[in-house]
């Protein structure tokens, strides 16, 4: 298995860019994997959008960085670039974990975490590449990987199918996530879930105002204030504006933002066929954007606790789709979008 370091991604992410400065670019969706750098990259018309990556930096595979049509980053870096905030070292590009299963944190897991706690934490471990497809309108990969608890015990089998396209202008990624429990599993209601997103300074709130978080465990992280080139908003499809839009429910969420005269407006859509239909956002002003469908009292305490429960031999799938357009959206933009989605996986 080959190592490498995060500066050795960034090396060979540069790579990728200047091999598509130096050959005519690639018409359509190419899924390009390269296992011996742990890494599949994904271009649209021979510019970079993202690659999925499984270094031995992380507790999981992530989707980094993701990149709009403009050429524009959307992730904070990895590590985070100078002036961007250090915070939560394990909100890496786009994810898809949880803080609380079967006693396990998925979610907190990085190398900053202490020998001591290591125990309590758990891995995806990525398995194996089952396919990768290009094509003119969308490109297609399938992955296996497997959650490992800190004691060593795989309990889930994960089946994720990305598809990577363009619609109306955006573009466009759509997990589907098949989960198969090796054992009984509990998502234990916690707020720290499910799918994550974390954004480039320009894209948090400038209402952000810092202060200090506590995860399933009770560690603290403290966040600091606004970034000075903040421009963020959220709003959710239930109308739900700015900071009011965490721990609200709707069935699409975005975040708006502008660096210089450019604009970005990146959305995440819910699937009715999904559990906790339609999910609560975990959507912070200091960059994190993500979806949990799972825990309705880590959000409102006066709903009952859920702790969702796959049973051994069982399986379950969750669907989302994120967009992301080089421009505003309006709200009836996004409803078709979603009518669009909850279509293709009837």
């Amino acid at each position: 298995m080959n190592k490498f370091t995060v500066f050795e991604l960034l090396a060979a992410g540069s790579m990728l860019a200047a091999s598509a400065l130096a050959a005519p670019p690639a018409k359509g969706v190419q899924v390009i994997a390269d296992e011996a750098q742990r890494r599949v990259d994904i271009t649209i018309d021979g510019k970079p959008f993202t690659s999925y990556i499984w270094p031995t930096t992380l507790k999981k595979p992530v989707l980094y960085p993701l990149i709009d049509a403009d050429g524009v980053t959307l992730t904070r870096g990895f590590p985070p670039l100078p002036g961007e905030r250090v915070d939560h070292p394990h909100h890496v590009g786009l994810w898809f974990n949880f803080s609380n299963v079967n006693g396990f944190d998925f979610w907190n897991n990085s190398d900053a975490i202490k020998p001591e706690n290591r125990a309590k934490m758990g891995s995806i471990v990525f398995k194996k590449i089952v396919s990768s497809k290009s094509g003119a309108d969308r490109g297609e990969l399938v992955t296996e990987s497997t959650w490992v608890t800190g004691a060593g015990e795989p309990i889930i089998d994960e089946t994720t199918r990305f598809v990577f396209s363009t619609s109306h202008g955006a573009r466009v990624i759509d997990r589907t996530a098949t989960f198969h429990a090796l054992d009984r599993v509990v998502f234990h209601d916690d707020k720290d879930g499910f799918l994550g997103l974390r954004v480039a300074r320009w894209l948090e709130l400038p209402t952000a105002t810092g202060g200090v978080f506590t995860d399933a465990h009770g560690v603290q992280t403290k966040v600091s204030g606004a970034s000075p080139d903040a421009s963020g908003d959220y709003l959710t499809s239930e109308g739900a504006k700015g900071d009011a839009a965490w721990g609200t429910r709707g069935r699409w969420c975005t975040l708006t933002g502008h660096t210089g005269d450019h604009t970005d407006t990146i959305a995440i859509f819910d699937n009715p066929k999904n559990p906790g239909y339609p999910t609560y956002w975990h959507a912070r002003g200091y960059g994190l954007f993500a979806v949990n469908p799972v825990a309705p009292s880590g959000f409102d305490p006066k709903q009952p606790v859920l702790n969702y429960t796959i049973e051994k031999g069982q399986s379950v799938t969750f669907r989302y789709r994120i967009a992301f357009y080089n421009q505003v959206v309006t709200a009836e933009q996004l409803n078709r979008e979603a009518d669009a989605f909850a279509a293709a996986y009837k």
